[in-house]
């Protein structure tokens, strides 16, 4: 097991902060990928994806998708070295928050089940937390708006007050006759 993943005595499997690190933004979706998953579940990338093959059934679409090449591409070149370990013949599998959930009905090992419970808490963090940061935005947005509004009631004040500083342009009285 890797040092970063090895928990204080008393401590859960692993810290969520680790787990959340290894959720990644792909085609919308917060997703894990499954040699990720593979190192945090102490199985084998392949046995796996094995395992989720054999139970293909329990994962459509919105549960499970394969990376495209360009994807994995993208996705590798953001990293200096590659945690993966080595080259890849297939790009990989990722997983949804669902996936995930859906996983543990397919491994059913006890550390399964327990890294399962530790994932699904990251998850809930991170939805906690992007939830936190759409209020700061809004309140944000918020402010700004009302920024604006008071800024442009400032210049129109600062603008009436630089015509009253000004005297009166007083008219010169014609002379002559009016017809």
């Amino acid at each position: 097991m890797p040092s970063e993943l090895l928990p204080p005595a008393g401590q859960p499997l692993t810290p969520v902060g680790l787990i959340e690190r290894r959720i990644y933004l792909i085609r919308g979706q917060k997703v894990m990928l499954s040699p990720d998953l593979a190192d945090l579940y102490q199985v084998e990338t392949r046995a796996l994806v094995q395992a989720v093959k054999r139970n293909i059934e329990r994962f459509p679409e919105d549960f499970l998708f394969q990376l495209s090449a360009e994807e994995y591409a993208n996705l590798k070149s953001q990293f200096v070295t590659s945690s993966w370990g080595g080259a890849r013949r297939a790009a990989p599998y990722a997983l949804t928050e669902l996936g995930v959930a859906m996983l543990s009905s397919v491994l059913r090992s006890k550390r399964a089940i327990q890294m399962n419970i530790v994932i699904m808490r990251a998850f809930v963090k991170l939805r906690e937390a992007l939830a936190t940061h759409e209020d700061l935005a809004r309140k944000l947005e918020q402010m700004e708006a009302t920024e604006r509004k008071h800024g442009s009631i400032l210049v129109a004040v600062v603008q009436e007050i630089k015509k009253l500083k000004q005297p009166p342009r007083r008219r010169k009285p014609r002379i002559g006759f009016v017809t």
